[in-house]
């Protein structure tokens, strides 16, 4: 493993960590209806659990209501009842072959929390963008032991290695900056 692999390996997991924390976000409700918010949600399907997306149409019928339209009749129950067992708090309403969902208004006091919960999810992506840090300092040291690289490449690699987690805490702020602004606004 030279030093390039050990960067190149590093830039990508804290990546995936910031694409990681991006869908953490998108299932956090911000009293805005949105289709994501339905993506994590299963539903049983001939045996087999699969998201709502693969077996109805999900759609914002406007700014505070998700509707859901199967596309087989006899899954209009399993889709609502998935629905209210999820952990979003949402109580589905039928209406023909239509699932109407009304997202209520948050309160002040609920948005405090999202904004809470959001702040943890950050603190998550950072300590997950921390450790990879950690990990690719550790083989650096490892190469500089095998004498596979001098005291001033591994130097200047880690200096590399701490750009790349700065980048990437800030990209992290960013995503949860905008998202309590999200949250926040009425």
């Amino acid at each position: 493993m030279s030093v390039a692999d050990v960067k190149k390996t590093a830039e990508q997991k804290m990546v995936k960590s910031i694409e990681a924390l991006k869908v953490a976000l998108t299932r956090i409700r911000t009293g805005r209806a949105q289709t994501n918010l339905l993506d994590h949600v299963q539903v049983e399907y001939y045996g087999n659990l699969v998201p709502i997306s693969q077996v109805a149409n999900v759609t914002v019928v406007d700014a505070r209501t998700i509707g859901v339209s199967p596309w087989e009749k006899k899954m209009a129950q399993a889709i609502d009842k998935a629905i209210r067992e999820s952990d979003l708090g949402l109580n589905p309403v039928s209406v023909g072959e239509l699932i109407r969902i009304p997202l209520p208004p948050l309160s002040e006091e609920r948005r405090k929390e999202l904004a809470k919960v959001v702040k943890g999810e950050g603190e998550q992506a950072k300590v997950a963008v921390r450790n990879l840090r950690r990990d690719a300092n550790e083989q650096l040291k490892k190469l500089l032991k095998d004498k596979a690289i001098s005291e001033d490449d591994e130097r200047r690699a880690q200096d590399d290695v701490q750009k790349l987690t700065d980048r990437s805490i800030v990209d992290v702020d960013k995503l949860l900056a905008a998202k309590e602004q999200e949250i926040m606004t009425v």
